[in-house]
């Protein structure tokens, strides 16, 4: 089976070299079934996990509900681990039977000869323990149930009897949405041995990204947010016997500095990517500012470099489940992917495109890789006034040895940053290129260099990434991770448009100008996000940071923007020791590094 994965993927990432960049490929046909879900076998298993979370003597046991054909074969897994399945009404689940299923993969997957499992997180609705909000503990209670399929752990009925998955082939897919897609990456993190596939959506790959960004908490995640969240799912019955656990939460955190310490690097999944052995197929929305893309794309980065078999879908939305939007083709990919990796069908799958890209018309690209082929970095200056704008952007550097001043942002609206380029503003800087002769494409990571002169010691920098021109907004309303987690995904759901499949909201107005993507660093952190290394009051420094990675077409005619501040407390977290501060930004060597498909437009 392993030979042939690696053969089969050699093969697909050749003939994917061929595709040409932007076509539709045409499509495979899906899986069909071959089971009647009505002749389908539920039950509630408690696992015996390795772990004492609560520190009550007796080893956590996960609960998981098993749905699977009743044909006497073996057969592989699809699974969703959560913690939010002890919400709601489900909190009053009998210990005894499955809850019921609410997603569309029992309906779907046990008529094509597969299990669907259900595991509900450590501390969370029949699970004892204590959540610990990305920590090991997770990772713990997904590999218990794992090593249950593959014969290494221990399981019981509510009434004491052993269960055994002796109909378990041992290979495991697993998928979900936001934590329920976190978890998967933490299972491919941690090589659990059985995990040959993984789906996450809108999933967190560094719950340190997820806090902060280098160096600053985001706004809404400045006070004991792992606490708040390890609170907000726990069961009734743990939170007594998890309060001590809570307490260290809150210790460890590390709130004072927003520094990456070992708390946090231990809920980086990145750290162990090498580990990965499983397939991942990532899918994200661009406009999703709760799971912000740094988290697919830092993630799909390190992937990349260690040629993990891999598949994207990138959408116009946020934080979304593919259901809603394109129900028929994400069903069809899920159904050929889970037969590639859980049972080893030569179906094609990865012979399709590697990436496909969702425009903000609605429209789908398809490319052989992402970022997309062709693309290169494209270095671009800060400098002085220039063509009635208050700060230019040039491919050659202008400027240099002059300086602008920035003062304090005195809460300033990110619309309000973006107003005006041509009018200087103290709260604000602005940069902007001559207008472009033609579209450029970006694809990737925006990077930013600013060299500052500082009256204090703490400065928080934000750089938003801006279009400049006319042109229409659309904005798709997100579902919180509670709805996506929890909202119904019945058949008559995928009929009718509902629950599940609803579609998102799409507002669509005027605007002259576009945020693209935008990055915040905390200037102490500069050198390093484990150490903060004061900025001298004397003197200049550099300061590197990154924004979150997207994939976008700048029409031609437009201009981009670099707008920068301080304090942006709409984003992050307000820095007192900041206020009152002035500093002077030095012009044509500081930069900003693009990544344009084809290279640079900007001459």
């Amino acid at each position: 089976m392993e030979e042939f994965m690696r053969r089969a993927h050699a093969v697909a990432t050749a003939l994917a070299g061929l595709l040409a960049a932007g076509t539709i490929a045409t499509p495979l046909a899906q899986a069909e079934p071959v089971n009647s879900q009505l002749a389908a076998v539920s039950e509630t298993v408690y696992v015996e996990s390795a772990m004492d979370s609560d520190s009550d003597g007796q080893k956590d046991r996960i609960a998981a509900d098993v749905m699977r054909p009743d044909s006497g074969a073996k057969v592989p897994v699809v699974m969703e681990a959560s913690p939010y399945y002890g919400l709601g009404a489900a909190a009053k689940a009998q210990r005894d039977v499955p809850r019921g299923f609410k997603r569309w993969y029992d309906e779907y997957f046990v008529p094509r000869g597969y299990a669907v499992v259900e595991v509900e997180m450590q501390g969370t609705s029949r699970s004892t323990g204590c959540p610990t909000t990305g920590g090991p503990e997770d990772t713990a209670s997904v590999r218990a149930v794992v090593d249950w399929l593959n014969g290494r752990a221990k399981a019981f009925y509510a009434d004491g009897r052993p269960a055994t998955a002796t109909w378990s082939t041992g290979n495991v897919g697993m998928l979900g949405v936001s934590y329920n897609g976190t978890l998967p990456n933490a299972a491919a993190a941690a090589a659990i041995p059985g995990v040959k596939t993984i789906v996450p959506i809108a999933a967190i790959s560094s719950w340190y990204d997820y806090s902060r960004d280098q160096g600053i908490g985001y706004s809404g995640h400045t006070s004991n947010y792992p606490r708040y969240l390890a609170n907000y799912v726990i069961s009734a019955e743990q939170k007594a016997k998890c309060a001590p656990v809570m307490d260290r939460l809150v210790r460890e955190d590390g709130d004072e500095t927003y520094d990456y310490t070992s708390f946090w690097k231990t809920r980086d999944y990145k750290q162990t990517v090498g580990n990965v052995s499983a397939s991942v197929f990532v899918v994200h929305g661009q406009a999703d500012w709760n799971v912000k893309t740094s988290h697919f794309g830092r993630w799909w980065s390190e992937l990349a470099k260690r040629n993990v078999p891999r598949k994207i879908w990138l959408h116009r939305g946020g934080h979304l489940d593919p259901i809603g939007f394109r129900q028929a083709e994400w069903q069809r990919v899920m159904g050929l992917w889970m037969d590639y990796w859980l049972k080893g069908v030569d179906n094609g799958i990865m012979r399709e495109p590697m990436a496909d890209v969702q425009r903000p018309n609605g429209s789908w690209e398809q490319y052989a890789n992402w970022p997309q082929p062709g693309t290169k970095d494209t270095t671009l200056f800060l400098g002085p006034a220039a063509g009635g704008f208050s700060g230019s952007l040039t491919a050659t550097p202008t400027g240099t040895g002059q300086t602008q001043q920035l003062a304090n942002n005195t809460n300033l609206s990110e619309s309000a940053m973006m107003a005006n380029p041509e009018t200087a503003t103290a709260g604000r800087l602005a940069y902007v290129t001559a207008p472009l002769s033609q579209p450029a494409k970006l694809s990737g990571e925006v990077r930013v260099t600013t060299r500052i002169a500082s009256n204090r010691a703490s400065v928080p920098l934000t750089a938003l990434l801006v279009d400049y021109g006319p042109g229409t907004q659309r904005v798709m309303t997100d579902r919180s991770p509670i709805e996506l987690s929890t909202e119904t995904c019945t058949q008559a759901d995928l009929r009718d448009r509902t629950g599940c499949a609803r579609p998102a909201a799409v507002s669509v107005r005027a605007v002259t100008a576009t945020m693209l993507s935008k990055g915040t660093i905390d200037a102490k952190n500069r050198n390093s996000l484990e150490v903060a290394t004061p900025v001298p009051t004397g003197g200049t420094v550099d300061v590197t940071w990154r924004m979150h990675p997207k994939d976008f077409v700048i029409p031609a005619g437009h201009r981009i923007g670099i707008v920068i501040v301080t304090n942006h407390t709409g984003y992050v977290g307000a820095d007192s020791a900041a206020a009152g501060g002035l500093l002077n930004v030095s012009l044509g060597v500081s930069k900003v590094v693009l990544p344009v498909v084809g290279g640079a437009v900007i001459t």
